[in-house]
């Protein structure tokens, strides 16, 4: 299997894209967590978003507390009101760093990989990083901060 190729430039238009549920974790969802993973480790970064290998769907991974965590339908239930900035880059924008302001902590709710339903409270890296790649689920670059 060929590694999946991460798209770039923000025209494109699955990128722009809002993404959709996922009803179902299915074998389909689970290979393509796999080979998001293998796709995230080579690109060395914290974290990737299905429209960014071409999946109009919301599934990402975000390296929380140092491990690569699948989320299928993500959504951040609470942010806290105190806020940081810090310059981010992305995968997809190579070359390109924006400082964004975005809440320190959040609470989020997901579907595992088994389609359990998860609630974590993130701090810090942690929440910047999901925040990060629910954007991508929602469409958002890092450029709309600027």
């Amino acid at each position: 299997m060929s590694l999946l190729r991460i798209a770039t430039g923000q025209d494109k238009e699955i990128l722009r894209a809002k993404a959709v549920q996922i009803p179902k974790v299915t074998k389909e969802v689970k290979k393509l967590i796999k080979d998001m993973q293998k796709a995230v480790k080579k690109a060395e970064g914290l974290g990737l978003a299905a429209p960014q290998v071409g999946k109009s769907i919301r599934l990402c991974l975000a390296n929380i507390n140092g491990k690569m965590t699948p989320m299928i339908n993500p959504e951040v239930t609470w942010k806290s009101e105190e806020t940081s900035t810090t310059e981010e880059g992305c995968l997809s924008l190579p070359e390109i760093n924006v400082d964004v302001t975005r809440a320190v902590e959040v609470i989020i709710r997901y579907l595992d990989e088994q389609g359990k339903e998860q609630e974590r409270h993130l701090h810090d890296l942690d929440a910047r990083v999901v925040q990060h790649e629910i954007d991508h689920l929602n469409g958002i670059l890092i450029i709309d901060y600027m």
